[in-house]
Protein backbone atom coordinates (compact mmCIF):
# COMPACT_ATOMS: atom_id res chain seq x y z
CA UNK A 1 0.00 0.00 0.00
CA UNK A 2 1.17 3.40 -1.03
CA UNK A 3 1.82 6.62 0.98
CA UNK A 4 -0.23 8.55 -1.68
CA UNK A 5 -3.60 5.43 -1.13
CA UNK A 6 -3.72 7.00 2.82
CA UNK A 7 -3.25 10.38 1.88
CA UNK A 8 -6.33 10.04 -0.68
CA UNK A 9 -8.46 7.99 1.81
CA UNK A 10 -7.43 10.51 4.33
CA UNK A 11 -8.76 13.21 2.35
CA UNK A 12 -12.34 11.12 1.59
CA UNK A 13 -12.79 10.67 5.18
CA UNK A 14 -12.27 14.17 6.03
CA UNK A 15 -15.35 15.27 4.22
CA UNK A 16 -17.35 13.67 7.07
CA UNK A 17 -18.07 14.75 10.60
CA UNK A 18 -15.37 11.77 11.52
CA UNK A 19 -13.98 8.77 10.65
CA UNK A 20 -16.36 6.50 13.28
CA UNK A 21 -19.15 7.87 11.15
CA UNK A 22 -17.45 6.53 7.84
CA UNK A 23 -16.63 3.41 9.18
CA UNK A 24 -20.53 2.97 10.57
CA UNK A 25 -21.71 3.66 7.11
CA UNK A 26 -19.20 1.74 5.25
CA UNK A 27 -20.07 -1.39 8.15
CA UNK A 28 -16.62 -1.69 8.36
CA UNK A 29 -14.84 -2.31 11.61
CA UNK A 30 -12.96 1.02 12.30
CA UNK A 31 -9.73 -0.84 13.83
CA UNK A 32 -9.63 -2.19 10.86
CA UNK A 33 -9.92 0.48 8.92
CA UNK A 34 -7.41 2.87 10.58
CA UNK A 35 -5.03 0.09 9.13
CA UNK A 36 -5.93 1.22 5.79
CA UNK A 37 -5.78 4.92 6.83
CA UNK A 38 -1.86 4.04 8.51
CA UNK A 39 -1.01 2.12 5.59
CA UNK A 40 -0.53 -0.98 7.77
CA UNK A 41 -2.78 -3.03 6.18
CA UNK A 42 -4.30 -3.52 2.56
CA UNK A 43 -7.98 -3.94 1.77
CA UNK A 44 -9.19 -6.87 -0.20
CA UNK A 45 -10.70 -6.46 -3.29
CA UNK A 46 -13.91 -7.17 -1.86
CA UNK A 47 -13.58 -4.18 0.73
CA UNK A 48 -11.48 -1.77 -1.71
CA UNK A 49 -14.65 -1.79 -4.00
CA UNK A 50 -16.87 -1.25 -1.10
CA UNK A 51 -14.67 1.62 -0.07
CA UNK A 52 -14.48 3.26 -3.85
CA UNK A 53 -18.43 2.48 -4.09
CA UNK A 54 -18.89 4.54 -0.24
CA UNK A 55 -16.83 7.73 -2.42
CA UNK A 56 -17.94 7.35 -5.73
CA UNK A 57 -14.04 6.71 -6.67
CA UNK A 58 -12.77 4.22 -8.71
CA UNK A 59 -9.99 1.85 -7.69
CA UNK A 60 -6.99 3.03 -9.69
CA UNK A 61 -7.82 6.68 -8.31
CA UNK A 62 -7.22 5.82 -4.94
CA UNK A 63 -3.39 4.77 -6.05
CA UNK A 64 -2.98 8.65 -7.76
CA UNK A 65 0.10 10.74 -6.24
CA UNK A 66 -1.88 12.85 -3.77
CA UNK A 67 -1.33 16.24 -5.63
CA UNK A 68 -2.96 15.33 -8.79
CA UNK A 69 -6.02 13.07 -6.75
CA UNK A 70 -6.40 16.43 -5.18
CA UNK A 71 -6.87 17.72 -8.32
CA UNK A 72 -9.59 15.35 -9.39
CA UNK A 73 -10.63 15.70 -6.56
CA UNK A 74 -11.41 19.65 -6.16
CA UNK A 75 -12.68 19.07 -10.26
CA UNK A 76 -15.82 16.68 -8.98
CA UNK A 77 -16.53 19.22 -6.14
CA UNK A 78 -16.56 22.00 -8.67
CA UNK A 79 -18.56 19.83 -11.11
CA UNK A 80 -21.00 19.06 -8.06
CA UNK A 81 -21.92 22.89 -7.11
CA UNK A 82 -22.51 23.61 -11.07
CA UNK A 83 -24.92 20.50 -10.94
CA UNK A 84 -26.87 23.09 -8.22
CA UNK A 85 -26.04 26.43 -9.89
CA UNK A 86 -28.92 28.74 -9.90
CA UNK A 87 -28.60 28.88 -13.72
CA UNK A 88 -30.19 24.63 -13.39
CA UNK A 89 -33.82 25.68 -12.35
CA UNK A 90 -34.55 22.20 -12.16
CA UNK A 91 -31.74 21.29 -9.35
CA UNK A 92 -33.15 23.79 -7.21
CA UNK A 93 -36.40 22.37 -7.82
CA UNK A 94 -35.13 18.98 -7.15
CA UNK A 95 -33.99 20.14 -3.93
CA UNK A 96 -36.94 21.55 -2.98
CA UNK A 97 -38.78 17.82 -3.37
CA UNK A 98 -35.75 16.09 -0.94
CA UNK A 99 -36.54 19.18 1.41
CA UNK A 100 -40.26 17.70 1.60
CA UNK A 101 -38.57 13.96 2.24
CA UNK A 102 -36.16 15.11 5.43
CA UNK A 103 -37.26 12.71 8.44
CA UNK A 104 -39.79 10.83 6.20
CA UNK A 105 -37.85 8.57 5.12
CA UNK A 106 -35.77 7.55 8.56
CA UNK A 107 -38.09 4.94 9.31
CA UNK A 108 -36.95 2.95 5.79
CA UNK A 109 -33.39 3.21 6.40
CA UNK A 110 -31.72 0.13 5.89
CA UNK A 111 -31.22 -3.14 3.26
CA UNK A 112 -34.05 -4.70 1.30
CA UNK A 113 -34.16 -7.86 -0.90
CA UNK A 114 -35.85 -6.35 -3.98
CA UNK A 115 -38.22 -9.21 -5.77
CA UNK A 116 -39.60 -8.51 -9.10
CA UNK A 117 -40.32 -10.43 -13.07
CA UNK A 118 -36.31 -9.70 -14.86
CA UNK A 119 -36.96 -7.10 -17.45
CA UNK A 120 -34.35 -8.99 -19.48
CA UNK A 121 -35.38 -12.99 -18.75
CA UNK A 122 -39.22 -12.28 -18.35
CA UNK A 123 -39.80 -15.83 -17.23
CA UNK A 124 -37.21 -15.42 -14.24
CA UNK A 125 -37.68 -14.09 -10.96
CA UNK A 126 -34.77 -11.57 -9.90
CA UNK A 127 -33.79 -11.17 -6.37
CA UNK A 128 -32.00 -7.95 -6.16
CA UNK A 129 -29.90 -6.02 -2.99
CA UNK A 130 -31.01 -2.56 -2.24
CA UNK A 131 -30.00 0.10 0.44
CA UNK A 132 -31.95 3.19 1.77
CA UNK A 133 -29.84 5.63 3.46
CA UNK A 134 -29.13 9.15 3.82
CA UNK A 135 -26.02 11.61 3.16
CA UNK A 136 -26.58 14.80 5.26
CA UNK A 137 -30.35 15.52 4.64
CA UNK A 138 -30.78 13.81 1.72
CA UNK A 139 -31.80 10.29 1.29
CA UNK A 140 -30.65 7.89 -1.21
CA UNK A 141 -30.58 4.55 -2.31
CA UNK A 142 -28.34 1.69 -4.16
CA UNK A 143 -29.16 -1.19 -5.83
CA UNK A 144 -26.96 -4.37 -6.72
CA UNK A 145 -27.99 -6.86 -9.46
CA UNK A 146 -26.55 -10.22 -10.10
CA UNK A 147 -27.86 -12.51 -12.58
CA UNK A 148 -26.69 -16.13 -14.08
CA UNK A 149 -29.58 -16.52 -17.00
CA UNK A 150 -30.54 -20.38 -17.37
CA UNK A 151 -28.06 -22.66 -18.95
CA UNK A 152 -25.55 -19.75 -19.52
CA UNK A 153 -21.79 -19.55 -17.84
CA UNK A 154 -21.72 -15.88 -18.17
CA UNK A 155 -23.05 -13.41 -15.36
CA UNK A 156 -24.57 -10.10 -15.60
CA UNK A 157 -24.54 -6.96 -13.02
CA UNK A 158 -25.88 -3.88 -12.71
CA UNK A 159 -25.43 -1.10 -10.00
CA UNK A 160 -27.92 1.35 -9.42
CA UNK A 161 -27.49 4.89 -7.47
CA UNK A 162 -30.03 7.15 -7.10
CA UNK A 163 -32.24 9.84 -4.73
CA UNK A 164 -35.28 8.71 -2.67
CA UNK A 165 -37.84 11.03 -1.55
CA UNK A 166 -41.12 10.51 0.43
CA UNK A 167 -43.82 12.52 -1.54
CA UNK A 168 -47.42 12.78 -1.00
CA UNK A 169 -47.76 8.99 0.72
CA UNK A 170 -45.72 7.24 -1.69
CA UNK A 171 -41.62 6.44 -1.82
CA UNK A 172 -39.87 7.40 -5.03
CA UNK A 173 -36.49 5.73 -5.89
CA UNK A 174 -35.22 7.26 -8.84
CA UNK A 175 -31.65 6.63 -9.98
CA UNK A 176 -29.11 5.94 -12.91
CA UNK A 177 -27.28 2.25 -13.84
CA UNK A 178 -23.55 3.07 -13.19
CA UNK A 179 -21.51 0.53 -14.70
CA UNK A 180 -23.17 1.79 -18.42
CA UNK A 181 -24.81 4.54 -18.17
CA UNK A 182 -27.25 3.82 -20.67
CA UNK A 183 -30.26 3.76 -17.86
CA UNK A 184 -33.03 5.70 -15.78
CA UNK A 185 -35.34 4.06 -13.55
CA UNK A 186 -37.93 5.20 -10.85
CA UNK A 187 -39.72 2.82 -8.80
CA UNK A 188 -43.16 4.06 -7.04
CA UNK A 189 -43.79 2.30 -4.04
CA UNK A 190 -46.71 2.56 -0.97
CA UNK A 191 -45.53 3.30 2.53
CA UNK A 192 -45.95 1.35 5.46
CA UNK A 193 -48.36 2.15 7.87
CA UNK A 194 -47.22 -0.23 10.75
CA UNK A 195 -44.74 0.76 13.39
CA UNK A 196 -42.43 -1.93 11.82
CA UNK A 197 -41.33 -2.01 8.18
CA UNK A 198 -41.44 -5.54 6.78
CA UNK A 199 -42.73 -5.58 3.07
CA UNK A 200 -43.00 -2.60 0.90
CA UNK A 201 -44.87 -2.93 -2.56
CA UNK A 202 -45.11 -1.12 -6.01
CA UNK A 203 -44.45 -0.50 -9.62
CA UNK A 204 -40.61 -0.44 -11.08
CA UNK A 205 -40.27 0.98 -14.88
CA UNK A 206 -36.84 0.87 -16.74
CA UNK A 207 -35.67 -0.90 -19.73
CA UNK A 208 -34.41 -4.45 -20.97
CA UNK A 209 -31.00 -5.22 -21.10
CA UNK A 210 -31.57 -7.08 -24.20
CA UNK A 211 -30.50 -5.42 -28.05
CA UNK A 212 -34.13 -4.42 -28.20
CA UNK A 213 -33.90 -2.02 -24.94
CA UNK A 214 -38.06 -2.37 -24.70
CA UNK A 215 -38.91 0.06 -21.78
CA UNK A 216 -40.66 -2.32 -19.19
CA UNK A 217 -42.92 -2.09 -16.14
CA UNK A 218 -42.92 -4.87 -13.42
CA UNK A 219 -44.57 -5.51 -9.88
CA UNK A 220 -42.27 -5.46 -6.89
CA UNK A 221 -42.17 -6.16 -3.42
CA UNK A 222 -39.46 -5.33 -1.22
CA UNK A 223 -38.62 -7.26 2.13
CA UNK A 224 -36.95 -5.36 5.04
CA UNK A 225 -33.50 -7.32 5.78
CA UNK A 226 -32.65 -4.74 8.36
CA UNK A 227 -30.28 -1.63 9.21
CA UNK A 228 -26.96 -4.01 9.56
CA UNK A 229 -26.36 -6.69 7.16
CA UNK A 230 -23.56 -9.28 6.15
CA UNK A 231 -23.17 -7.68 2.77
CA UNK A 232 -21.54 -10.70 0.87
CA UNK A 233 -23.94 -13.17 2.44
CA UNK A 234 -26.81 -11.40 1.15
CA UNK A 235 -25.10 -10.49 -2.29
CA UNK A 236 -24.86 -14.45 -2.37
CA UNK A 237 -28.50 -15.08 -2.21
CA UNK A 238 -29.25 -12.61 -4.66
CA UNK A 239 -29.61 -13.57 -8.72
CA UNK A 240 -32.67 -14.90 -10.96
CA UNK A 241 -35.04 -17.65 -9.95
CA UNK A 242 -37.45 -20.38 -11.65
CA UNK A 243 -41.20 -19.31 -10.25
CA UNK A 244 -41.43 -22.77 -8.98
CA UNK A 245 -38.63 -21.81 -6.59
CA UNK A 246 -39.22 -22.25 -2.56
CA UNK A 247 -36.29 -19.61 -2.29
CA UNK A 248 -38.92 -17.05 -3.18
CA UNK A 249 -41.57 -16.77 -0.59
CA UNK A 250 -44.88 -17.88 -2.35
CA UNK A 251 -46.80 -14.63 -0.72
CA UNK A 252 -44.46 -11.90 -2.68
CA UNK A 253 -44.41 -14.72 -5.90
CA UNK A 254 -48.36 -13.64 -5.66
CA UNK A 255 -47.73 -10.04 -4.86
CA UNK A 256 -45.42 -9.48 -8.45
CA UNK A 257 -47.77 -12.07 -10.17
CA UNK A 258 -50.26 -11.09 -12.52
CA UNK A 259 -53.94 -12.92 -12.37
CA UNK A 260 -53.39 -15.87 -14.44
CA UNK A 261 -50.09 -17.15 -12.48
CA UNK A 262 -46.40 -16.90 -11.87
CA UNK A 263 -45.15 -14.82 -15.27
CA UNK A 264 -45.50 -11.69 -13.89
CA UNK A 265 -47.27 -8.12 -14.43
CA UNK A 266 -44.55 -7.12 -16.99
CA UNK A 267 -45.92 -4.46 -19.46
CA UNK A 268 -43.79 -3.99 -22.40
CA UNK A 269 -43.88 -1.23 -24.97
CA UNK A 270 -43.54 -1.59 -28.36
CA UNK A 271 -42.07 1.05 -30.98
CA UNK A 272 -44.95 2.94 -33.67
Amino acid sequence: MTEDFCSNLKLLCSHYKSTAEVCRRMEIHRAQFNKYLNGTSQPSRFVLRKICDFFGVEPHELDLPHDRFMQVAQSRANSDRDARAPDKPYAEKLERLQQQSEGRLDKYLGYYYEYHFSMTFPDQIIRSLLQIDMSGNDYYFRRLERMRPPNKEEKYKSRYEGTAMFLSERIFLVGYETLTHNEIAQTILYPTYKSRVSYLSGLKLGVSASDRREPVCVKVVLEYLGRSIRNREALQKCGLFNPATDAVARHIKEKISDATGYRGASLLATPL
